[in-house]
């Protein structure tokens, strides 16, 4: 299958499917009984449930942050190679991170586009013509 604006978001299921909704379910069930009966082994359990989500969502929100520096660098890269220029300093990050799924022919039309008009990433996203995919994001 070919990736468009409609199917570009990626849910990773070992995680959005199984990792954050158990623990969660069982951070919930934890509380239900730590309220119910207080006590130190309910209240570690309850602890380690918490932990377990929390280090969830900061190594996922690390990942992530990771994944858009490189998006980044090799957009800009990329721009460089094709325009000979360097990015305009006025594109945030999430319109560098859109611009990413632009293809080569219609990029540097887009880019300026982007700046002048000061367009969100969505928007970006629906003006691309020639889709350009991104497999690799997590």
């Amino acid at each position: 299958m070919s990736q468009n604006f409609q199917n570009h978001k990626r849910i990773f299921k070992p995680f959005h499917l199984f990792l954050i909704p158990v623990s969660l379910l069982g951070f919930i069930y934890s509380l239900y009984v730590l309220f119910n009966e207080f006590n130190y082994a309910n209240a570690s359990i309850s602890l380690l449930f918490f932990l377990v989500l929390l280090s969830s969502a900061l190594s996922r929100v690390s990942a992530l942050k990771v994944q858009d520096r490189a998006i980044i660098n090799e957009f800009k890269f990329r721009y460089y190679l094709l325009s000979g220029n360097t990015v305009n300093e006025n594109l945030t990050k999430s319109q560098l991170i859109a611009l990413r799924f632009a293809s080569d022919e219609e990029l540097i039309d887009l880019t300026k586009k982007a700046v002048t008009e000061k367009l969100s990433a969505t928007a970006i996203k629906k003006s691309i013509k020639n889709w350009k995919a991104d497999y690799n994001r997590v």
